[in-house]
């Protein structure tokens, strides 16, 4: 799967037609719900929110990874269901999604709550551990924030 064919996408869910959100939730659920074994409200309703921003990776209109933007209340942006689909791991996909979506923030402070076996890939984006470990749906989780780029 040569690299330059794949494209980076990004939409506003008033943007997104019907199959690509099928296609989007459908590699959610995939990983998430299916591979991972955790049951859990996958449609929370963030998805549709004025500035909530999609952004996957696509080659021949077939998603290879996503992720999601959320604005939350304080400003901060929030990255989350940052999702490879197992046939396209190790490709570095997950790294050029998230190369986009620091693009998509800016100078904007972040936070994600990162499986914890993946602190030093958000590590490697410039996110720091901010709070202690907890464990999610039988996963363990970490909090991390990368600062705004100014301060």
């Amino acid at each position: 799967m040569p690299s330059l064919s794949i494209e980076v996408r990004a939409a506003r869910f008033a943007d997104l037609d019907a199959r690509t959100f099928h296609d989007l939730l459908r590699l959610r659920i995939d990983v998430f719900v299916v591979e991972q074994r955790c049951p859990y409200p996958e449609l929370d309703g963030r998805d549709v929110e004025p500035g909530t921003r999609h952004l996957w990776l696509e080659h021949d209109g077939v998603p290879l990874a996503y992720l999601r933007i959320l604005a939350d209340p304080d400003g901060v942006a929030r990255i989350g269901r940052v999702v490879v689909a197992p046939e396209a791991r190790g490709g570095g996909h997950a790294g050029r999604l998230m190369a986009a979506a620091l693009a998509e923030v800016g100078n904007r402070p972040c936070v994600l709550e990162a499986q914890s076996h993946l602190v030093d890939f958000y590590a490697r984006h410039g996110f720091t551990v901010s709070g202690p470990e907890y464990v999610e749906d039988s996963i363990p989780h970490t909090p991390m924030r990368r600062e705004s780029i100014d301060g």
